[in-house]
């Protein structure tokens, strides 16, 4: 069956059709290399990931690589494609997966590695590495969670660790140097990858386990092996390879707009935040960059709404001389200019001022824990003061709507500190109506999001356990209790899901076994509340004979092997080990731009001013 026959059965074809304004054509037929570059969810959410955008620019700038785009298809499109046998495609050629060189696959998230297994059986491609001959695809991973990408070990032939920007292209070149030289084998291209800064090759390395379970160590199988394989990162974001067109979606995507990237990196150092960490160390682009791009991409899409991304955009240190420069003609072509990650103690009227043309009623700010006490225990450094000035000042300039994230089950968390989240949002209501220049004749809506603290790798708390989900049950069901004003709202996120990411986050290579068991019970778009089975999840661990509480819920030694140690992201263990002691006593840590903790993010290189060079 043509694939035009199969697409009038399924909801939104034009996630399959590909031929978008923007997307790039070259001659397949002398390509040196092909490269399948595959987002595990949807195409709405993948095609508003900036990071495939700017690797997908990287990648083609080669001029004898075609890099294509292929997301996972939804249910009743995979129904499709299984029942007439059409195997996965990319959407520039419409060409089968499985006869690229690549194929690539982005790892953003824990909840979408059931997809990654689904795309590969769709591809016709054997699942375990181990499995595969000369003549499937190398079979690559990068993203977030490459950082521990144990869990995958056994699925992936090679892991790209940290930033893809230039080390992709190298992987590339190597292939294709050893193709036409005569000398390549998958086995020797692997070998010789690993070579490479940034590549982990997982089948290179045995790993052995003490009788309690734990890790006992990860051992190169040959002397020529890195013992630690070390991250890759873009040095100067001014010369970082950043597209100038932006492929225009035929469909309504999550982010239909206008994302730039400000800079890499976080000054912050919050204890639970992985991407704090493992982005390190800073690394700015400079105002006149980013202008240019932004409105070069402006000038080719039309896009009326511009989103500056960072971790934290009010830490940019150019800011206001950024906002200057693209009001000078945001305003007259009344594009929109969105600032997220904003922070309430770096919140202010100027900022509120330029940003007022925003088409929205309210403004998100992330306290993340209810008591000072526990804000110093995760380093968050922003107090109650600042989170109500902060709300002020959105009441005075015309918002009604305030939203504030926090995290449930924090390590050291009491119940005095969920009693103080409903506390703030009384506070911030009542911050409302103490305002002069308040919205009249409006109430205030206050929404409370919690989500659930999950330890992740390269954090602070790494370590902790997380609560069991009977204590977060507990946990959120009294917060619901305490919350009785109609104008505080309250979401939480589900606490199954919660356990599931976290044993993932934190797994080991054995974890391979419960994702194949997964997958052979049917799972796939696991976060998606609607596709989401915690029965299925607990079936597949027990088939594995494998106990999830033991990745979850339990605490890890200090000195414990842990599985990601075997990758270096810059910051040290000990760096980490001390924000963990420092955390139980309620102590905070400076922020780097005012005094340097020695993470030792600085042996990585970069541009930051302020971080001592080693």
């Amino acid at each position: 069956m043509e694939l035009s026959r199969i697409l009038k059965k399924v909801l939104k074809p034009g996630r399959y059709t590909g031929g978008e304004y923007g997307q790039i054509i070259k001659d397949k037929t002398k390509m040196a290399a092909r490269f399948a570059f595959c987002f595990p969810d949807s195409y709405e959410i993948g095609m508003s990931n900036l990071g495939m955008r700017i690797l997908y620019h990287a990648i083609n700038l080669m001029p004898d690589v075609y890099c294509e785009r292929v997301f996972s298809p939804l249910p009743d499109m995979e129904a499709q494609m299984r029942e007439n046998k059409l195997p996965l495609f990319a959407l520039e050629t419409l060409d089968p997966v499985k006869e690229f060189d690549f194929m690539g696959i982005t790892l953003q998230y824990e909840l979408c590695y059931t997809n990654v297994l689904s795309m590969l059986e769709l591809a016709e491609i054997p699942l375990y590495a181990r499995d595969r001959d000369e003549s499937f695809p190398i079979i690559v991973g990068g993203g977030p969670c490459a950082y521990n990408a144990e869990p995958l070990a056994d699925f992936f032939d090679v892991f790209s660790i940290g930033e893809g920007e230039e080390a992709l292209p190298e992987m590339i070149r190597l292939y294709i140097d050893m193709k036409k030289s005569g000398s390549y084998s998958k086995e020797k291209f692997l070998r010789e990858l690993s070579h490479i800064e940034g590549f982990y090759v997982p089948s290179l390395y045995e790993v052995s386990y003490n009788s309690d379970g734990t890790v006992k160590a990860y051992a190169p199988k040959y002397p020529d092996v890195p013992s630690v394989v070390r991250k890759r990162i873009i040095k100067d974001m001014d010369k970082a390879p950043f597209p100038d067109k932006f492929v225009m979606p035929y469909i309504e995507t999550v982010h239909d707009r206008i994302t730039e990237e400000v800079y890499r990196g976080c000054i912050r150092g919050c204890r639970f935040c992985q991407a704090g960490m493992i982005y390190r160390p800073i690394r700015e682009k400079s105002p006149d960059v980013v202008n240019s791009q932004v409105k070069c991409i402006y000038e080719n899409t039309g896009y009326d709404e511009v989103s500056l991304l960072s971790l934290s955009i009010s830490d940019y240190t150019r800011l206001s001389e950024l906002t200057e420069k693209l009001l000078t003609w945001t305003d007259g072509e009344k594009v929109n200019l969105s600032l997220p990650s904003l922070r309430a103690d770096t919140f202010s009227k100027e900022l509120m001022d330029r940003i007022s043309s925003v088409r929205q009623s309210g403004l998100t700010f992330a306290p993340e824990a209810g008591t000072p006490r526990l804000r110093d225990a995760i380093n968050k450094n922003v107090t109650e003061e600042e989170i109500l000035r902060a709300c002020s000042l959105a009441f005075g300039g015309g918002k009604t709507n305030v939203k504030l994230y926090f995290i449930m089950g924090l390590p050291t968390e009491t119940y005095e500190d969920i009693d103080g989240i409903s506390a703030m949002g009384s506070a911030v209501v009542n911050e409302f109506y103490k305002n002069p220049n308040r919205v009249k004749g409006r109430h205030p809506q206050v929404t409370l999001s919690c989500a659930c603290f999950i330890p992740k790798p390269f954090t602070a708390f790494q370590w902790d356990a997380q609560d069991s989900l009977e204590a977060l049950n507990e946990k959120q069901q009294y917060l619901r209790g305490k919350i009785s004003d109609k104008r505080v709202k309250y979401n939480y996120h589900g606490v199954k899901s919660s356990r599931i990411e976290a044993a993932l986050a934190r797994g080991d290579r054995r974890l391979s076994a419960v994702l194949y068991e997964a997958r052979k019970l049917g799972m796939e778009f696991d976060a998606w509340d609607e596709h989401f089975s915690y029965e299925k999840w607990e079936q597949a661990f027990k088939n594995a004979g494998i106990d999830m509480g033991f990745y979850a819920n339990r605490a890890m030694g200090l000195d414990e092997v842990l599985p990601w140690d075997i990758i270096d992201i810059g910051v040290t263990k000990e760096f980490l080990k001390r924000e963990y002691k420092k955390s139980r006593e309620s102590l905070s840590t400076p922020n780097c731009r005012e005094k340097c903790a020695g993470c030792g993010a600085n042996r990585m290189g970069g541009v930051t001013p302020w971080c001592p060079k080693a």
